[in-house]
Order: structure tokens, then C-alpha cells, then sequence
């Protein structure tokens, strides 16, 4: 079998707030829209253009998400891309490809758009602890 690879990094801002919801389980999933920008040349010109992916992130990393996340977050996200399809009520077969979030690092500080405060969350001390003596 051949091999594959199905990874996305991002790094962009956050269009709204998060949403949070609960499946009837009870398992907290997060959806969230995220611009990135980039740079295109049209009439000896350069321009940025925006683009929009969505994202939805499982359990303990969407409480993070939504916890410490607002609109305007700069944030850098990681994961895979997955698409899912349904049928509407008009009976169409819709698609969505969002990005599967695994992992996230918030670019600034809490409640900041560009320098001072506290940073709202650490994931060095979210990490367990490392045995001193390391096998390798």
C-alpha cells in the first residue's frame, strides 16, 4: 500500500467567536472559522487575498478553543483535512471539507491584538512532567 500524508498547519485569525456544542453523549465539539492572508499580483500590482477554512476541534482541545479563543485570536492550528457530506432538506447532497484540529498554539497574548498581558494559556505546563533520566 502506497503511503500517504493528510496534515494542515495554519496560522490566521479567527472571524467570530468559536462555537461550542455538546453531542447527545455529552462530548464537546468547537467550529470556527479562520482567514488566512496572501499576497497576489493582478495589474503590476500587489494585493492580499483572503481565504476562509473551517475548523472543528474533539473534546479537551475544543474546551481550550472555545475557552481562550474570541474573534480576532491570532492562532496556529494543526491538523488534517476531512470532508463529510450530507443530504439537505431539499434532498441535494451537500460536502464539507474542514480542518480537523489535533493540536494549537495561541500567537498572543489573552484578550490582546498585538502585545502586553498575559498569555491565557500554557501548553508547557498542560504537558505531564519528564522523568529525569531519559532511555535514549
Amino acid at each position: 500500500m502506497a503511503r500517504s500524508l493528510n496534515k494542515v498547519m495554519l496560522i490566521g485569525r479567527l472571524g467570530a467567536d468559536p462555537e461550542i456544542r455538546y453531542t447527545q453523549d455529552g462530548t464537546s465539539v468547537c467550529t470556527f472559522n479562520i482567514a488566512t492572508n496572501r499576497r497576489v499580483k493582478r495589474n503590476e500590482q500587489w494585493e492580499e487575498e483572503t481565504d476562509w477554512h473551517r475548523a472543528v476541534a474533539w473534546r479537551q482541545t475544543a474546551d481550550m478553543l472555545g475557552k481562550f479563543l474570541h474573534k480576532g485570536s491570532l492562532v496556529y492550528v494543526e491538523g488534517s483535512l476531512r470532508t463529510r457530506s450530507w443530504t439537505d432538506q431539499s434532498g441535494n447532497k451537500r460536502f464539507m471539507t474542514e480542518v480537523v484540529v489535533n493540536d494549537f498554539v495561541l500567537l498572543e497574548p489573552k484578550g490582546d491584538k498585538g502585545g502586553g498581558g498575559e498569555f491565557g494559556y500554557d501548553l508547557d505546563a498542560a504537558a505531564p512532567p519528564m522523568d529525569e533520566e531519559v532511555p535514549f
